[in-house]
């Protein structure tokens, strides 16, 4: 069986268990609630997450280390980041522009009576000034201890450019560097077909403590959002395949339906990481020295599903609260979103501070992300998803424009993370 179909059964199977744990209205200090959703499956779904997000910082260090050696040519180096970067920003302002055009059109916070009942007290945002400042590290194993995933990628870029220009010390240690990026490749190959189990005990702890109550008065902001995330799945990032990467859209998202899967369960791009990084390399065939700089990098900027949720949630919150806002401000909202999905990487509940700043920025209450916060779990698990499948598309067309994305294994169906090491070495990358 495959593993997107284990994985599959495993949703599936979670997904029903939680319902009708749900559905018996179980008392919370029973024996059965107890020990099998508080205790076994929240345990589970914890050590899946835990194991994964153990292998975020290696991996990443690891491999861009390994990819950067090979980038001794900084104009390289320079073009690769200024690619990156651009389809990153162009496919959050389009993911929040499309947001705010199909939202005018349903109007989704028209005559809705939601609970106000929840509280919600706003993160700081931090400054523009401190969010440059955070990007560069002073103390690289304080930036691993605490993953703090651009500080580790500029440190992992550096020494990899230095490695590069070492003569013999840097051939030896890059030749350490690729043995230990074969190690880890392995162990995540491991922990991927483990996917399916932690995948269940997720699934069930969610949906064994929540209702389906709140999608009833949200309707229309739940389906609006997820119409979009639909839309700028299906027909974005295809565009953008087939006009810059000049591939199929179809072979792409059939090799990406694993870490989507994942990312949905886990509602992390962070922890999804290893699967999506190693997914990127083995079955699409982009090469290390792109897929492991545009990955992490899209991990921690590429804010697509967010910015989708932050366009619905400011049509609605303002809907809601009667208040219309002008064409200048419905523009600063794309500004605010576009740029503070690189100014919040890496700050715990990003969505939710993103959405302070453009509502505070439009003059909007932020009060009113209380009305939206009951399903935004299971939104969450969408937007997440949608930014990992965006993280694969911009690897594959920087990988493409590039001349680093092996065609052949890119529509070889076979290709997995099993048989990568006997077909695209690492030393070959």
């Amino acid at each position: 069986m495959s593993l997107t179909a284990r994985i599959l059964i495993g949703m599936a199977a979670g997904f029903v268990l939680g319902s009708l744990i749900h559905a018996m209205g179980l008392d919370p200090d029973g024996f059965l609630r107890a020990f099998v959703v508080d205790g076994v499956l929240d345990v589970g779904g914890r050590i899946f997450i835990a194991s994964l997000q153990l292998l975020v910082v290696p991996l990443v260090l690891v491999s861009l280390v390994c990819g950067a050696s090979n980038l001794s040519d900084g104009a390289a180096l320079g073009r690769l980041g200024g690619k990156t970067m651009a389809l990153y920003l162009f496919t959050t302002a389009s993911a929040i522009s499309l947001a705010l055009l199909v939202a005018l059109i349903v109007q989704p916070g028209a005559g809705v009576d939601a609970e106000t009942d929840v509280t919600f007290e706003p993160r700081p945002a931090p400054s523009f000034k401190q969010v440059i400042l955070d990007i560069f590290p002073t103390n690289p194993v304080e930036a691993m201890a605490e993953g703090s995933m651009l500080q580790i990628i500029i440190f992992a870029l550096l020494f990899g450019f230095a490695v590069a220009r070492a003569g013999a010390a840097g051939v030896r240690i890059k030749s350490m560097f690729e043995d230990l990026n074969s190690v880890i490749m392995r162990l995540v190959t491991i922990l991927i077909w483990l996917a399916p189990y932690g995948v269940f005990c997720l699934m069930a702890t969610l949906f064994a403590t929540m209702g389906w109550g709140e999608i009833g008065s949200l309707a229309a902001y739940f389906f609006t959002v997820v119409g979009v995330l639909l839309l700028h799945l299906t027909v974005v990032y295809p565009l953008l395949l087939v006009v810059l990467g000049r591939v199929s859209p179809r072979v792409f998202f059939l090799k990406m339906r694993e870490p989507m899967l994942v990312a949905f369960s886990t509602s992390s791009s962070g922890a999804t990481l290893p699967v999506t990084l190693e997914t990127v390399r083995a079955r699409l065939g982009v090469r290390n020295e792109v897929g492991s700089f545009t990955v992490p990098l899209g991990a921690t900027i590429n804010m697509d599903g967010t910015a989708i949720m932050q366009g619905v949630a400011t049509v609605f919150i303002a809907q809601y609260y009667g208040i219309d806002l002008s064409l200048s401000q419905y523009l600063m909202v794309i500004l605010t979103a576009t740029l503070a999905s690189v100014g919040t990487a890496g700050v715990p509940g990003v969505g939710l501070i993103m959405l302070t700043m453009v509502l505070q920025q439009v003059g909007l209450p932020v009060e009113g992300i209380m009305l939206i916060i009951g399903v935004d779990r299971l939104l969450d698990m969408m937007r997440t998803a949608v930014n990992v499948s965006g993280d694969g598309m911009v690897a594959t067309v920087v990988g493409r424009s590039e001349d680093k994305l092996d065609l052949e294994r890119f529509y070889d169906m076979n290709a997995s993370i099993d048989n990568e090491d006997e077909k695209v070495p690492t030393s070959a990358a």
